[in-house]
């Protein structure tokens, strides 16, 4: 397997854990100050879960090659793992050969990819988080119903694409205050704004204050659009951040929901944040002065890299450890059919 989720049952070597917090004996003198706090939740969600299980299932169904569009979801080590196993990854729905087997990514696709698939005569496996396809679901209902749709979210991103494909005649994508500013409607037009489910919640509503500011009329979406997950780990992080001089968030840098924990720390508390994707990218210098260490983990990370920071920590004297849980998390995503195991007969 690439990578398992959050994992409670491991320990760092030389130590134990008792009453929810890691401690290991160390021999600087100042080892008694220094501490981690880790957040919990962190790393897998079950969208992402998911998705990861649907290239493994299909591996051992069909082999290699097997193609992916688009990275299975944002990690550079699940995806360069995946790619040893002769996996390809490719940007456009066309670098696919006719006939052949392929994963559409968690981030979701809009209806152009699967009409292209099809014309191709791809065998597709739809590894969209269900979150991600509710709110595709949304954005058609609205679209129906005469509704100019406001998407929320980050330009370029492979998400929004996805969604605003959905009905690209009436979907506006707004990154913030520049984009509401440059929206104009007439009155008596239909509106409602959705939102990428991976942004952060703050920075979300300060959006939404402005697009009422300026539509006051402007509808919200039925439901959260922001997942359970990307709002767990904020809340996470921000019960941390404050505790902290330095926060570590592993994660890749295109992955928005990690970026996402770099930025909330930052607002709520903690002097100092960084992403890293592997251990070996702390710089030594951030832990200069520094006496309590925040570390948490995007949605796309598997729970390894995670253990490597702690590691490394532990070398450099940040030896006790205390969980921070803020939520507990259960909820799992079932694999697209094609992907389950056959019923048996009763």
């Amino acid at each position: 397997m690439v990578g398992q989720g959050m994992g409670r049952g491991w320990a760092l070597p030389g130590t134990s854990i008792t009453m929810g917090h890691m401690s290991t004996p160390t021999t600087e003198a100042t080892a008694d100050t220094k501490k981690v706090y880790l957040a919990a939740p962190r790393g897998y969600c079950a969208g992402v879960d998911r998705a990861v299980e649907s290239v493994e299932k299909a591996l051992e169904k069909h082999g290699a090659p097997l193609y992916v569009r688009k990275e299975i979801v944002h990690n550079k080590h699940v995806v360069k793992t995946f790619e040893d196993r002769g996996v390809i990854f490719v940007d456009e729905t066309s670098e696919v050969p006719r006939g052949s087997n392929v994963v559409f990514s968690a981030h979701g696709v809009s209806p152009a990819v699967h009409e292209e698939a099809r014309q191709l005569e791809l065998k597709t496996f739809d590894a969209t988080c269900p979150l991600v396809t509710k709110v595709h679901h949304e954005v058609t209902r609205f679209a129906k119903q005469g509704y100019q749709i406001i998407l929320i979210g980050h330009h370029g991103h492979e998400e929004v694409e996805g969604t605003a494909g959905e009905a690209p005649d009436v979907v506006h994508l707004v990154d913030g205050e520049d984009d509401v500013n440059a929206l104009d409607f007439p009155e008596d037009t239909k509106l409602v704004w959705l939102s990428q489910t991976t942004l952060s919640v703050d920075e979300t509503m300060t959006t939404v204050k402005l697009l009422r500011e300026k539509f006051p009329h402007i509808q919200d979406p039925p439901s959260d659009d922001i997942c359970y997950a990307t709002q767990n780990r904020q809340v996470a992080v921000k019960a941390i951040a404050p505790k902290v001089e330095l926060m570590i968030v592993v994660g890749s840098q295109n992955s928005s929901n990690s970026k996402r924990l770099v930025e909330v720390a930052l607002q709520h508390g903690a002097q100092d944040a960084h992403l890293v994707d592997y251990a070996e990218q702390v710089d030594p210098a951030w832990l200069n002065g520094v006496t309590h260490v925040g570390v948490t983990s995007g949605a796309s990370v598997p729970e390894i890299l995670v253990r490597g920071v702690l590691e490394l920590l532990a070398e450099k004297g940040y030896g006790e450890v205390e969980e921070v849980t803020t939520a507990t998390e259960d909820l799992i995503f079932s694999l697209p059919r094609e992907l389950r195991p056959p019923r048996t007969q009763k």
